[in-house]
């Protein structure tokens, strides 16, 4: 149960509560325990005059104490201990331990159920950091569009902090890259802006875009169907039938958004995209059949991701193509509506095989593509079918690390054997995210039991 505490006696060690929204704060989550002064410092500097903790979920050896009380600087923090592994090694003796560990710890190496156990730890709080920040991206989503209509002001200011939110998490040293998360997440409408938006922010730094060209690429992807608000629902999916009236009427969304977004205030590298969302290299385009030399840059990129993920995510489910078939398709069948550069760019960031891709590995096996990152596109992270290991506790497989092994062919979830269908349970919509690359111990895995 939560407790109120004021914003002075916030102490390392307390899992603290932001009741901000996840756009009005620079941390990955809105509930969190505090690790370190340094977040203290930036809880303080929100704002904020109090805000609630949970005690059952702290590890402070006290209750917070006010400011110079004795031992505030000095707060100790209980850390758990840690949980033994069973590697199948014979008992110690209980007047032998002390002894017995001096002696052996410095030679001590994690045996291969020791690694898997804390490969999975770390995959599985991946897994659950992404979803949970995706969970509160979409709200944040929702709110924003709540607000378009009667306070456009705010609207803006909800959408800016969303982008600068994905931009704290996303702006880090280290390589990332796209991984797909569970399709419960969410709902369509959210999750294509979403997807638009997380993979559009991704080839910006690809491209090493300033900050102010971020922000308004983020913003405008976020925002660039918000003229559909005003449309009936009946004409709001352009991939459903349409007759040439409502095919007309579904066009207009592109100018009502603009519209909206002037009210809103939106910089002009924001409305760029809103205006041009679905312009084409080619000319070939609506509503003013630019081509590539009179399109935003920011426009071209969110022009092909748009186009990406509305094959991937159409309104009817049957009709939607795997990953890897939305990208051949645009390739072979649309590349010159696109600008070259960002669609080569976007093949090497989502690879050959994109996140939710089902396949079949050279050795046969069949898997789905979980994650890739630019710089091995033909060797992403997969999940393989192996109906001896529950799927919940199932490592993933970074190719990258498998000299013999790769993808042999792209499937569709009809052409999986029920077993493999059954437990890699085929996604119906794509919902895509982003995650630092991170030092995989699946591999030390596999090449310990070799």
């Amino acid at each position: 149960m939560s407790q109120t505490v004021v914003i002075e006696e916030l102490q390392v060690g307390m899992f603290v509560h932001l009741d901000l929204g996840w756009w009005a704060h620079p941390f990955a989550l809105s509930s969190f325990l505090i690790t370190s002064p340094d977040q203290i410092t930036t809880i303080r500097g929100l704002g904020l005059k109090k805000l609630r903790w949970s005690p059952e979920k702290s590890r402070l050896a006290a209750a917070p104490q006010p400011p110079g009380a004795p031992g505030d600087a000095d707060a100790i923090v209980v850390v758990p201990a840690p949980v033994a592994v069973d590697d199948g090694a014979p008992p110690v003796a209980a007047d032998a331990a002390p002894a017995a560990a001096e002696a052996t710890a410095p030679a001590a190496v994690p045996g291969p159920r020791a690694w898997a156990l804390d490969a999975l730890a770390a995959q599985t709080a991946a897994r659950e950091l992404c979803e949970k920040q995706y969970g509160e991206a979409g709200r944040a989503w929702h709110e924003a569009q709540r607000l378009v209509p009667r306070a456009p002001d705010q609207a803006r200011e909800v959408t800016e902090g969303l982008t600068r939110s994905l931009l704290d998490k996303m702006m880090v040293d280290r390589e990332m890259c796209v991984r797909v998360i569970s399709d419960a997440a969410g709902d369509r409408v959210s999750g294509h802006a979403l997807n638009v938006a997380v993979i559009a922010l991704l080839m910006g730094r690809v491209f090493g875009f300033s900050e102010d060209e971020m922000l308004d690429l983020g913003v405008g992807a976020l925002l660039h169907d918000v003229g559909k608000l005003e449309l009936p629902d009946r004409v709001r999916h352009g991939d459903l039938p349409l007759n040439p009236r409502e095919q007309q009427a579904y066009r207009e969304h592109v100018t009502l958004g603009v519209a909206l977004g002037l009210r809103m205030g939106l910089r002009d590298g924001a409305l760029h995209v809103l205006a041009q969302h679905h312009e084409m290299a080619d000319g070939s385009g609506f509503p003013a059949r630019l081509n590539l030399d009179r399109m935003a840059i920011g426009a071209r990129i969110v022009s092909l991701i748009n186009r990406y993920d509305n094959l991937c995510n159409p309104a009817q489910v049957a009709a939607a193509l795997t990953p890897h078939e939305a990208l051949s398709q645009i390739f072979a069948q649309s590349r010159t509506k696109y600008d070259a550069t960002m669609l080569n760019a976007f093949i090497r960031m989502m690879g050959v095989y994109p996140p939710g891709s089902l396949v079949q590995l050279t050795d046969d096996r069949y898997a789905t593509v979980v994650s890739c990152n630019s710089s091995r596109p033909l060797k992403p992270r997969v999940l393989v079918c192996d109906t001896k290991v529950p799927v919940e506790e199932a490592l993933l497989l970074n190719l990258d690390g498998c000299v013999d092994l790769g993808i042999r062919r792209s499937l569709k979830a009809t052409q999986l054997p029920a077993a493999a269908r059954d437990y890699l349970s085929p996604r119906q919509r794509m919902v895509y995210f982003f995650e630092p690359v991170l030092a995989d111990a699946a591999d030390t895995v596999e090449a310990m039991a070799a």
